[in-house]
């Protein structure tokens, strides 16, 4: 009654706009971060990239207030089992619209299936096997922030032309490790390199001695770290300890993080090779970002994986805004047919498979004297066009791929 009131006491332009904006209901949709809060991942990921998903909804509410987001988290442990209940229980009686991050491949893997079988949406920022874009490609799932194929190729070209031609590899016991060693791989042996062996990592580790004894034992000039987070972390440390390096041999670290090497110290990671699709100081809107985030965050400067979470969930909001329907179908077309632009990784795209596209950067690891503060890690070697970074379409065996 009250609106009726107001009508008859206005005029007939306010009583439309009035009757207008009451029937105009918000879109409210619930979205959820997925990924390892307590273990060897937290820190590239964890409560990181809940601080990232506010940023993203305080950001999107700016310009546009029809849409409302609620937000939740969960720590999937680094177990598929665990990451799929999780993911079944959000979709079934929590009403989750969509989930992001999720690190660990195998866990990935899992909440993806789950994903399509429930017919939500799933943008990946945490996770690297390209089997996400490959043969286990959904319709429903985007792999938003690097990939295994990007991350070798970056790293393991640059070493070989660094002279790195024989590589002996410690890898992490899953699918992650296991794909990220035989896309350096291929990468070695089609750049005339030699693959001397491989010592298979139980996941999570703390003692890497006797696979680095290994991987002395083998004389290879490279010893190819194809594990992330703690797991890196502490096989660079005890490399040091060892003595890899003064005995000639080469660290190539094929995943990891500012985080990572923040921990580490320059003095121990100094020099080290390293591929990532997002920095922190690589222009004035990574640095405006970053700033924020660790203003919340303990001061801690954002992954390429948190700033994943930010855009993926930016160009989520977007699609349903711009669509007015949460529909998954409906958002996932808007998604991969209008390009990505987002201050993080500039303009990109998200192909039919899935593969979010943007430029990749190769990065080195300073020494002591050059860095001028805490965080300045990095200096840019070379920067991959997009189109060069990612596989291309035609390779992956996307079953998607054949139907378009």
């Amino acid at each position: 009654m009250a609106l009726i009131r107001s009508c008859v006491l206005s005029a007939a332009i306010a009583c439309g706009a009035m009757a207008g904006a009451a029937a105009a209901e918000p879109i409210t949709v619930k979205v959820g971060v997925l990924n390892d809060m307590s273990g060897v991942y937290s820190d590239t990921g964890g409560q990181g990239s809940v601080v990232a998903a506010r940023l993203a909804i305080e950001d999107f509410a700016k310009t546009d207030a029809n849409v409302r987001v609620d937000l939740v988290s969960a720590d999937h442990q680094n177990k598929p089992d665990v990451g799929a209940a999780i993911a079944r229980q959000w979709y079934d009686r929590d009403g989750v619209d969509a989930i992001f991050d999720v690190p660990t491949s195998s866990v990935a893997l899992a909440v993806s299936q789950v994903t399509r079988e429930k017919n939500r949406i799933f943008i990946d920022s945490g996770a690297g096997t390209t089997d996400l874009t490959g043969k286990a490609c959904s319709p429903n799932t985007i792999q938003w922030t690097y990939d295994t194929y990007a991350l070798a190729h970056g790293t393991a070209g640059a070493m070989l032309k660094r002279g790195g031609e024989s590589w002996y590899f410690l890898t992490a016991d899953y699918a992650f490790g296991i794909s990220l060693q035989n896309e350096a791989s291929a990468v070695v042996q089609k750049g005339g390199g030699r693959v001397l062996g491989a010592a298979k990592v139980p996941f999570p580790a703390t003692d890497f001695s006797s696979f680095l004894l290994q991987a002395q034992a083998s004389g290879a000039k490279v010893v190819g770290l194809a594990n992330a987070g703690g797991d890196t972390i502490n096989a660079v440390k005890q490399a040091h300890e060892f003595g890899l390096m003064e005995s000639g041999q080469t660290l190539a670290a094929l995943l990891v993080y500012a985080v990572d090497v923040h921990s580490l110290g320059l003095q121990t990671a100094r020099g080290l090779v390293l591929t990532e699709s997002f920095y922190w100081d690589l222009n004035p809107g990574t640095r405006a970002f970053s700033e924020r985030f660790a203003s919340r965050h303990n001061g801690t400067m954002p992954t390429m994986n948190q700033a994943g979470v930010y855009a993926g969930l930016l160009h989520y909001l977007k699609a349903v805004a711009a669509t007015k329907s949460k529909d998954p179908q409906t958002t996932m077309a808007w998604m991969k047919a209008n390009p990505t632009d987002d201050p993080l990784f500039g303009k990109g795209s998200i192909r039919v498979d899935g593969r979010k596209l943007h430029p990749m950067y190769l990065f080195e690891v300073k020494a002591p004297a050059e860095s001028k503060g805490e965080w300045d890690l990095y200096k840019l070697l070379d920067t991959i066009p997009a189109e060069q970074a990612f596989r291309p379409l035609a390779d992956g065996g996307c079953p998607l791929v054949a139907k378009n």
